[in-house]
């Protein structure tokens, strides 16, 4: 680790451990009926201000069944998505229906392994009895993990799961998801008479693997037909870079985009429409920025998942494993997808 990351990391640290010892208590918004593990994610609401979000179950809910108050953390890997926030409302469903739970959301203030342990680590300090994680790299985090599982950590990744041991991991088919993304784009372009051209796709980090995943999936779709899928491009969090290399694709009559997430999926969304170009753009996620888009024709579909779902049984799994009547480990659930056009809207 070189010296500029290090002081990061240990800025990082501090910022973090001080952010959740004095974080302040937002308010609890409960839905008209109980989320089921079924239901369709709630809408994404306004994004949540940076840092560490102190959360305790209001009185007169159910307590634990063993009357410890337990204290879980929410970690993902920014807190500028609101996706993360609707994974942030399904957890804020499940403390509500638990009882007696201290709960905080955290993240790093960029996609960086370095700084996603340091949270990891801060949590630990902090007591966490268990940490739901979307780790930012398959194995960036996993000595960090590591260390909060021997402190006595439960470990439950949502929506992007690291290699490292955990109860268990609930995320969308990621492969399957943007399998199901690449078919819905071919369908469009087909309708619209298009069967050959090339296909830009819009990636997060290298090592984001629910998006590599999505990527992987979206390029077996095309595969046997005569459509060129271009070499991925990175955003490395500055939506510029996705902005220009749209502009590049139109340049060069790309016949379509893919987005693997939502500030990939706004940003060709925006710069298809800055441009007034007609393009077939299909996404991931149903941000209000995304749904926008969507309903103004600029972008064709995006792929609805159920965060909402992840964070409220991630949570209850959690809990329940704390408590000693979930026993299983490293098992998967796959959330599903929706396919959101403006017809279906």
């Amino acid at each position: 680790m070189g010296k500029k990351t290090a002081l990061l990391c240990s800025v990082f640290m501090g910022l973090s451990l001080a952010g959740c010892g004095a974080a302040t208590t937002p308010e609890i918004i409960m839905p008209d009926k109980p989320m089921q593990s079924s239901a369709a994610p709630v809408q994404q609401t306004a994004e949540q201000d940076a840092g560490t979000q102190d959360t305790a179950a209001p009185d007169g809910g159910n307590t634990a069944a063993s009357g410890k108050k337990h204290t879980v953390y929410l970690i993902t890997m920014d807190l500028t998505d609101s996706y993360w926030k609707s994974i942030d409302d399904g957890c804020l469903q499940a403390v509500s229906e638990l009882g007696d739970i201290t709960y905080k959301w955290t993240g790093p203030d960029a996609h960086d392994d370095a700084l996603q342990s340091a949270c990891v680590d801060a949590a630990v300090a902090d007591g966490a009895n268990a940490i739901l994680i979307a780790a930012n790299s398959a194995e960036g985090v996993n000595a960090s993990l590591a260390k909060a599982a021997e402190a006595g950590c439960k470990i439950v990744y949502v929506d992007s799961a690291a290699t490292y041991d955990c109860v268990t991991a609930l995320s969308t088919d990621n492969v399957a998801a943007g399998r199901t993304a690449g078919e819905t784009m071919k369908a469009a372009l087909q309708e619209q008479g298009i069967t050959e051209g090339t296909i830009g796709i819009m990636g997060v980090t290298v090592d984001t693997a629910s998006c590599v995943a999505r990527e992987t999936g979206f390029r077996e779709a095309f595969e046997g037909t005569a459509f060129t899928l271009a070499e991925t491009v990175y955003m490395q969090d500055d939506v510029a870079n996705i902005k220009n290399a749209v502009a590049d694709g139109l340049s060069q009559n790309y016949v379509g985009f893919f987005g693997t997430n939502e500030g990939t999926t706004v940003g060709v969304g925006e710069a298809a429409k800055e441009a007034g170009a007609k393009t077939v753009i299909v996404g991931f996620d149903t941000s209000d920025a995304v749904l926008a888009l969507v309903s103004e024709g600029v972008i064709h579909a995006t792929m609805q998942q159920n965060p909402s779902v992840m964070g409220h049984d991630g949570m209850t799994i959690a809990i329940r494993s704390l408590e000693g009547t979930y026993t299983d480990t490293n098992t998967k659930t796959d959330t599903g997808v929706t396919v959101i056009t403006k017809e279906s809207m």
